[in-house]
């Protein structure tokens, strides 16, 4: 009987304790922990150096081939002479509140221990709303600090609080990287629900773009008694061959043909990135995770695609940290997502797959250099789910968190305001 209890009590602490991330102190165990980002700075100081030794390779002056040579001269020169971690460390730290724990989800009647890292700010509002924000790639965690304070804090009383949970991805920021096969949407979604019944929230409401706004699909359809209802700024579904046939022979609406033409130019033109990631992610990794410098303008290569350069610039320090979100526990994790968004049917060769249909009431955003979301017709977004409400801008990029929280707010606010609608009501 004791030995029996000894085993137990090792199979937990094991679950609950053997992980760590690369080049950070970090915990993980059943029990939520603060935690503060607290980088090796041997590590930082070697990156600084492996920066400045870093070899551009030989430019011909063609823009379509990627980031410039001048992009690449003015990051490294900033990244090795006056780029302050510490600095960025401190206000992370200081402007979010973070912490770390460790879920379990089931699996083919197995228990499988996932550690997460995660935002958590509570509102004082006793009427909050228990929001799980979602992230995607090439962004991390981060996408949610311009944004956080205005939803625990609204400026006023007649629009809706929430309490914000933001976790990084398995693989991303400073969740742990999977080792082993399998961690993708399906997981990812059973984690993070998991995560929100830790916390204390059996309902919630969501948020999310790029990879946050595919997870949040499948987690509103496996979860529907959780998921009470959802706001997505990257609700993607690809033009069928039905389209495609309509298109041929002209009978598609302005709207339908502007869809389809842009959708086919991204697929395209910009969508190597992916194939590599979907199919040999560490083939890419050995160099990104060896260089970073390569692996910055490897993301930077994606970051400036899809901003809108009316409304945001990317600063130096910006592609840098947004960059290290990846370097510092090696970016093979998060790149690895989109394999394993492969694998749970997510994507089917260059195209989206069908995603889970989504019964509960969903609202989504778009912006004009969100390529693959925007101009997506409101009855063509309805095949993928209960679609209700749409808010089309005529400016705005992918990272709408990010770089337009003015625009992004006030949809949120709207949309889960609208008590009726969106079946917020339900918290009452």
């Amino acid at each position: 009987m004791l030995l029996g209890l000894l085993f137990i009590c090792v199979a937990i602490c094991d679950a609950s304790q053997n992980f760590s991330i690369p080049n950070v102190v970090a915990s993980f165990s059943s029990t939520p922990k603060p935690f503060k980002i607290n980088v090796d700075p041997q590590f930082i100081e070697d990156t600084r150096r492996r920066v400045k030794a870093t070899r551009a390779p030989v430019s011909i002056g063609e823009e379509d081939d990627g980031p410039s040579l001048a992009n690449f001269t003015a990051i490294r020169d900033y990244w090795v002479n006056e780029y302050n971690w510490k600095k960025t460390q401190d206000s992370i730290n200081q402007r979010l509140k973070q912490f770390t724990t460790v879920v379990e989800i089931t699996d083919k009647n197995t228990t499988i221990p996932v550690p997460l890292h995660f935002v958590h700010h509570t509102s004082p509002r006793d009427d909050a709303i228990p929001l799980l924000f979602l992230h995607g790639f090439p962004g991390s965690f981060l996408e949610v600090i311009n944004i956080i304070d205005s939803l625990t804090s609204p400026p006023n009383a007649s629009l809706p609080a929430f309490h914000v949970v933001a976790p990084s991805l398995p693989g991303f920021g400073f969740s742990p990287a999977p080792q082993h096969a399998g961690v993708g949407p399906v997981k990812s979604a059973q984690a993070f629900n998991a995560l929100m019944q830790k916390l204390g929230y059996p309902q919630y409401v969501m948020q999310g773009g790029d990879f946050g706004g595919m997870i949040l699909r499948y987690q509103a359809n496996m979860f529907p008694k959780n998921v009470i209802t959802a706001h997505s700024n990257f609700w993607v579904m690809m033009p069928s061959e039905y389209d495609i046939q309509n298109l041929i022979v002209g009978a598609t609406s302005e709207e339908e043909t502007a869809f389809i033409t842009t959708c086919e130019a991204f697929v395209n033109n910009d969508n190597g990135f992916r194939m590599i990631q979907q199919s040999k992610p560490i083939q890419a990794a050995y160099a990104l995770t060896d260089s970073p410098m390569g692996n910055c303008l490897w993301l930077y290569t994606l970051m400036q695609l899809i901003i809108d350069p009316r409304d945001f610039t990317w600063s130096l320090d910006e592609i840098i940290t947004w960059s290290l979100m990846y370097y510092i526990q090696g970016p093979y994790g998060g790149m690895r997502m989109y394999k394993e968004m492969l694998n749970d049917g997510a994507f089917i060769g260059v195209d989206f797959a069908d995603l889970p249909i989504v019964s509960q009431p969903v609202a989504i955003s778009q912006f004009p250099y969100d390529a693959l979301g925007y101009g997506l017709p409101l009855e063509w977004a309805r095949r993928g789910g209960n679609v209700v409400k749409r808010y089309v801008h005529d400016h705005g990029g992918h990272f709408a968190a990010y770089e337009v929280p003015d625009l992004l707010l006030p949809d949120i606010w709207s949309w889960f305001g609208d008590k009726n609608t969106s079946g917020t009501s339900f918290f009452d």
